[in-house]
């Protein structure tokens, strides 16, 4: 036997009805001190310095994982050329 029902109410209907605590007001100050921080940090960020690092790091992100890719390529036609065959 499968028994169902449907409940509708809104969300702090809900947050009552079972009993939990209401953290909107913890809620708000933390966006708010995460906003204040957030301006912060961009008034003080240095745009060009923080683009060329990016950079730097995505080309060489890119460079290790082709590198990854080839030797894997190079390792399986190995394996195919001696005929081991082998598969992880």
């Amino acid at each position: 036997m499968k028994v169902s029902f449907d409940i509708d109410c809104t969300p702090e209907e809900a947050r009552r009805m079972l009993g939990l605590p209401d953290v909107t007001p913890v809620n708000e100050a933390l966006v708010a001190e995460l906003t204040k921080r957030a301006a912060e940090m961009a008034q003080n960020m240095d745009a060009d310095k923080m683009m060329q690092q990016w950079m730097i790091a995505g080309v060489q992100g890119f460079g290790d994982i082709q590198k990854a890719f080839m030797e894997q390529f190079a390792k399986a036609q190995g394996d195919a050329q001696s005929g081991t065959g082998e598969k992880d």
